[in-house]
């Protein structure tokens, strides 16, 4: 009996990590909004002509310091200067939405875009972290799928900042939903079986899926439904 009871209090321990891990992910979350916010409106009152010009030279600068604070935080995760640099990170991504937001802000519908697809992203994230956390089931046999995609989503977007083909840029946009929808099952289901045990690491990976799906499904929107002047 002392084995079995052992066992049930082990499983006990795993979902109460687990589910403080995802509370406090949550928190971190909807605190790591307001810098992103804050960057956006600075952004839309940027002049981002250098970007425009050489986009090329602008998106390895921006995974530059990307990685760069992904690195710090990953180092700092089990400190204060983890939180911090989350809380820069996430600035920094508000303030690289402004080119997205002063293209799409210049149509008749754009105020309408942008609210559809942030109501879109907050539908599919509260339905697909639902699914995840109810079911309890382990999405891990997606990550290595998730992944590869993930690699040729960005080689795409690379070879088309010089192709610029309006039907490419929409099927990167369509797959990109797809694929971090995807991550979000993935990563949820992470912290749910106790994968992830890290709040700040789990904050990232969610903040990071919420943001490109947003991005995704906005130029999607865009594309689709958008009325120009």
């Amino acid at each position: 009996m002392q084995p079995h009871v052992q066992l049930n209090t082990s499983a006990s321990t795993i979902a109460f990590n687990a589910n403080k891990v995802l509370r406090n992910t949550y928190m971190m979350l909807g605190l790591s909004l307001l810098p992103t916010v804050i960057g956006a409106v600075a952004g839309m009152n940027m002049n981002f002509t250098f970007m425009a010009e050489h986009p090329f030279i602008a998106a390895l600068g921006m995974l530059a310091v990307m990685f760069g604070l992904f690195m710090g935080i990953q180092a700092n995760r089990n400190s204060a200067v983890g939180v911090a640099l989350l809380l820069v990170l996430t600035g920094f991504m508000g303030l690289m939405l402004g080119p997205v937001l002063q293209a799409v802000l210049h149509l008749k519908n754009g105020a309408q875009i942008v609210g559809l697809a942030a109501g879109g992203t907050a539908v599919i994230f509260m339905a697909l972290a639902g699914i995840a956390t109810a079911s309890k089931k382990d999405f891990g046999f997606m990550g290595n799928f998730l992944l590869v995609g993930l690699i040729l989503l960005i080689i795409a977007s690379l070879a088309n900042i010089f192709f610029q083909l309006p039907l490419l840029t929409v099927t990167i946009a369509a797959v990109a939903v797809l694929i971090f929808s995807g991550f979000i099952l993935f990563d949820v289901s992470r912290i749910v079986l106790g994968g992830e045990t890290n709040y700040v690491m789990a904050t990232l990976a969610l903040y990071l899926d919420i943001y490109n799906l947003f991005v995704n499904l906005l130029q999607l929107l865009m594309a689709l439904l958008g009325e120009r002047d």
